[in-house]
């Protein structure tokens, strides 16, 4: 199976399944010629962008503390990479804990740029060059699943971000996947919710991505700069849906267990309504969050 993209009256066709595989395996996929300069156009974009709103922001900062250039620049930068953002449902505005699938690092371009929420996000995407240092200015808090002696302090950036931003955004997945899969859900970043601020609701979030889940998503053990490559080279668009599902009271449930688990059951049915198919086992392991990939020999065999 193959995907088209139709640039300037010609077509570009690149073998989806191949590419996405090599990718998770660790390979570094080629770029064609053509691509390379996709590449070095959408770079450059991004730079000229940044040029701008930098300053604007630091100026902004020197007179009122709330600044919209982070938000205004990320939902700019997700148009030049080739995303087109529409939203479903209405985000609120303030006081707000999104709790939300997780397929790529585009994700907190649309949704920060559709929402101006802060993040909890993976680790290895403060790695990624510029991306992890936009975050920062976004007050994205970074985490390390793994690192359990660190989730204390982790939670206090939270619930600063909370405080100072009015809306955060988690992806408790622990990692992006395909668009067509839903892990478990790790919890450990709700405990701000233990007990709930005041006021506060959690609204669950659907990232959808329609069928270029499957070759946009960072998994198995691609490297976030292979990811980033691959998808600023190649050619035309691709459409994101952001669904703002029903907002919930978290004092209705007794833990971050249970906020996850109702969050968790919101987003699935939300996502077997847009894909119009189950959900399907996600392929690769995946350590922090518990979850083993199932084995050839448990994948019961087609009839």
């Amino acid at each position: 199976m193959g995907w088209s993209f139709t640039v300037s009256g010609s077509t570009e066709t690149i073998d989806a399944d191949s590419s996405r595989e090599a990718a998770a395996r660790g390979e570094t996929t080629p770029i064609s010629i053509v691509g390379c300069c996709r590449f070095a156009g959408r770079i450059a974009a991004l730079l000229a962008l940044l040029s701008v709103m930098v300053p604007l922001h630091y100026v902004w900062r020197t007179f009122a503390y709330g600044s919209p250039i982070p938000m205004l620049f990320l939902r700019w930068a997700a148009w030049i990479i080739g995303a087109r953002v529409s939203t479903i449902g209405t985000p609120l505005r303030r006081d707000v804990f999104f709790v939300s699938n997780h397929v790529s690092w585009v994700d907190i371009l649309a949704l920060a740029g559709a929402s101006g929420t802060a993040f909890v996000a993976k680790y290895e995407l403060s790695t990624v060059p510029v991306i992890g240092w936009l975050c920062r200015l976004n007050r994205t808090v970074f985490v390390q699943r793994e690192n359990r002696m660190g989730v204390a302090d982790q939670i206090n950036q939270l619930r600063e971000a909370l405080a100072d931003n009015w809306s955060v955004t988690v992806f408790p997945e622990g990692t992006t996947t395909d668009g067509q899969s839903l892990l478990p859900f790790k919890t450990s970043m709700m405990s701000v919710l233990e007990p709930p601020p005041p006021g506060v609701l959690v609204q669950p979030v659907v990232m959808d991505y329609g069928a270029f889940g499957e070759w946009i998503g960072w998994i198995g053990d691609e490297s976030g700069v292979n990811n980033a490559k691959r998808l600023l080279a190649r050619a035309g668009t691709f459409e994101i849906r952001i669904h703002f599902l029903e907002p919930f009271s978290p004092e209705e449930f007794p833990g971050r267990k249970a906020i996850g688990a109702r969050a968790r059951a919101a987003i699935e049915a939300a996502l077997l309504t847009t894909l119009g198919k189950p959900l399907r086992e996600f392929r690769h392991d995946v350590l922090p969050v518990r979850y083993h990939s199932p084995k050839e020999s448990d994948v019961p065999p087609l009839e």
